[in-house]
């Protein structure tokens, strides 16, 4: 899907609020309320806006930890690698999971209520798979800027 000028500003504003109203759409990116209406409509179906979320405190559901775990596979073949990402997606406590170049295969971004928790975690997750040669664990001292906002331009400089 072609965005233009008026589709990235919508983008903008809902990234930010996604219980926006159209009618303060509207006034935030210069079209009627219907308009912005029939757009976002088209972005959500064309799958432009893939999931409009609530970003909850872990805090306040009892996830007091936040680590950052680095992991690499014992090999780099396509069969280990997608076991790996569907065992991924199984795990609750797995909050985002990327496949990355560099040292380690993937990174992942995860909550746990207590260090025990984790350690349970990583008996059952890590220590289990025998695809896993090595893992890192980095804990989270402070959550210092949390979200999923991308910068989006006016689309004049992405044609």
């Amino acid at each position: 899907m072609g965005l233009d000028a008026f589709d990235r500003k919508i983008l903008a504003q809902v990234q930010r609020n996604a219980r926006i109203t159209a009618a303060e759409l509207s006034e935030r990116v210069g079209l009627s309320p219907s308009a912005c209406h029939r757009r976002l409509a088209a972005l959500r179906e064309s799958g432009v806006i893939q999931a409009e979320i609530a970003v909850i405190d872990p805090r306040a559901v009892g996830r007091r930890i936040t680590m950052l775990v680095t992991v690499t596979l014992e090999r780099e073949h396509s069969d280990v690698i997608s076991e790996f990402k569907r065992a991924v997606r199984e795990m609750p406590e797995i909050m985002q999971c990327y496949y990355v170049t560099g040292q380690a295969d993937f990174v992942l971004i995860l909550t746990a209520r207590s260090m025990e928790a984790y350690d349970a975690f990583v008996e059952r997750f890590l220590f289990s798979n025998r695809n896993v040669r090595r893992f890192e664990t980095m804990v989270v001292m402070d959550r210092v800027k949390v979200g999923f906002d991308l910068p989006i331009d006016s689309g004049e400089e992405a044609e």
